[in-house]
């Protein structure tokens, strides 16, 4: 039922079949007569005359059967008017609903997922809170839809383009077509993928996670797919976990989203942990596409013309994605059980990560670097950083990383160098290792091959040192849960520090400076969980879970 005032009664009828209503009461009036004849509504005998533009004068009674809501709402209606003679005009479409049915979702669609309809019906938007699917019971969802007639294109989404619906191997799906007649009609469809996140057939383990399709990367202004490995004990137990950050997310755990195969993390991981392995969470994090050659090295490259926000990665990496994982995950947050890595670019930011922040990296794996990027930048930094403590780096290249047969390549050369700069830098040759093997080339098959012998290696004590090396960097607070404002403890009341507040989601919420007796104000925060850390200049920041 459509309620219409102050406008064309003909366009309003014009999507269907309808019965045109006119109504012209007094409120006790009309009152009495809904009451009398029992479902039925007050309508004009003259309706064509009011729809030409006549005046409508008097009123008839008339039978006409309702649905209880529809009833519900006509009583309401009377009820809320002013007192006085109104105008009120019901049309009554004929025009029936379209119901659109998921039978069928990925398994690896994230827990508590929305799932919203897109199409031309809403211009494709792909987060249309009015054509969101309703759980309607046994793993089926719809939304009941008034598409115009003729036909509808449509897909399926978790709420952006990144999250559409993908093929059974979860590559790119056509738009779905249906010719909606006008009819009522229920159409039951499987979502058969997330393109990107692999289909039935994607080789991701079902430890494997998207943490987030979207996380925050404030100190770029970006967002990015963040992926988390978690060990297969970890539901089953309360131990705590080393970590590794690695780059190049898209091509660590799920053939699907790799653009050139993938090092199978999580099936060597998964098979050294049933060998006795204690066990390490993996978080990778997706390359920024056409950002990568920005983001993965702190220098510009005035041949590629591209570089230089490496610093800005690199703080994104310890500033904002590690202190979520520390709050979220059951983590060993200390330097000892922290490590990163990756391969070519993904190695020059790993090395450049290690070297510039010791605070909290320890261990490093660093394959077929691309050190030839930043010329000589990469060797000079490393023997500028001196050595802050215990630590481990694990090298790898091939012999034949251009894949040319060609035994002699710059990309070993160039690790040579840096390696002799660690040692110029105070590390020892325990804390070093090197492979360069024979049949090695630049690719993913043998980064895979390598990966479990360069964890082993890196994270083989991680544990069993880790209580010298606890983790201390833990912010008081109180109170918390928090009221209007927040106090901080352990602080010099005469010291400044620097404070930031981020969301759940890893977004930058306030930055500030304030002295050690000052409160924080939160009074405008939502309810729910957010990440507050402080720092006095020069120090190491602290981090505190704050519940608002």
């Amino acid at each position: 039922m459509t309620v219409v005032q102050g406008m064309d009664l003909a366009e309003a009828a014009a999507d269907g079949p309808a019965v045109v209503v006119l109504v012209a009461v007094d409120l006790e009036v009309a009152a009495a007569s809904v009451a009398a004849v029992d479902l039925a509504v007050v309508a004009s005998e003259v309706a064509e005359q009011v729809v030409a533009g006549k005046p409508c004068r008097f009123i008839n009674l008339i039978q006409f059967k309702l649905s209880k809501t529809e009833f519900t709402v006509y009583k309401t209606l009377i009820r809320l008017s002013i007192t006085g003679l109104i105008l009120l005009v019901f049309v009554f479409s004929g025009k029936a609903q379209l119901t659109i049915r998921v039978t069928a979702i990925p398994g690896n669609t994230p827990p508590g997922s929305s799932i919203y309809l897109t199409g031309t019906l809403n211009n494709w938007d792909p987060k249309d809170a009015s054509k969101v699917l309703t759980p309607i019971g046994s793993g089926l969802f719809q939304v009941v839809v008034n598409p115009p007639v003729g036909e509808l294109k449509f897909k399926f989404t978790r709420g952006n383009w990144d999250t559409v619906e993908g093929d059974a191997n979860g590559a790119y799906l056509p738009d779905r077509v249906f010719n909606y007649t006008g009819q009522a009609a229920t159409i039951n469809l499987s979502i058969l993928s997330w393109e990107g996140q692999g289909g039935p057939s994607g080789t991701a383990a079902a430890n494997v996670q998207i943490l987030d399709n979207m996380f925050s990367v404030p100190e770029l202004n970006r967002t990015r797919r963040v992926w988390i490995y978690l060990p297969p004990d970890y539901a089953n137990s309360n131990k705590n976990y080393p970590v590794l950050y690695m780059q190049d997310a898209q091509n660590l755990f799920n053939v699907q989203t790799s653009f050139s195969g993938e090092w199978k993390v999580d099936e060597s991981l998964n098979q050294l942990f049933s060998k006795g392995d204690y066990g390490c969470i993996v978080v990778g994090i997706d390359n920024g596409g056409q950002y990568r050659l920005d983001e993965y090295s702190p220098w510009l490259n005035s041949q590629y013309n591209a570089g230089g926000q490496g610093d800005e990665y690199v703080d994104f990496l310890v500033n904002t994605l590690k202190p979520y994982i520390d709050l979220y995950y059951r983590t060993l947050p200390g330097r000892l059980t922290t490590g990163v890595a990756g391969s070519s670019m993904g190695g020059l930011i790993s090395m450049y990560a290690f070297s510039e922040r010791q605070d909290i990296f320890s261990k490093a794996g660093i394959f077929s670097p691309a050190f030839w990027y930043s010329g000589n930048n990469a060797a000079s930094h490393v023997a500028s950083h001196p050595k802050q403590g215990a630590a481990r780096v694990y090298f790898l290249a091939g012999a034949d990383e251009e894949n040319d047969g060609n035994q002699s390549n710059y990309v070993v050369d160039d690790m040579m160098e840096v390696i002799n700069a660690l040692s110029a830098a105070g590390f020892s040759n325990s804390e070093k290792q090197v492979h360069i093997a024979s049949d090695g080339q630049h690719a993913e098959w043998f980064w895979a091959r390598e990966f479990p012998a360069a964890y082993t290696w890196l994270f083989s004590n991680a544990v069993s040192t880790s209580q010298d090396d606890k983790f201390k960097n833990t912010l008081g607070i109180y109170p918390n849960p928090a009221g209007s404002w927040v106090y901080f403890t352990g602080i010099d009341d005469t010291e400044t520090i620097e404070v930031r507040l981020y969301s759940s989601s890893g977004r930058l919420l306030q930055k500030t400076n304030i002295t050690g007796k000052e409160p924080l104000w939160t009074g405008d925060l939502a309810s729910g969980a957010y990440v507050l850390k402080a720092r006095k200049k020069g120090s190491k920041w602290m981090v505190a879970k704050l519940i608002r």
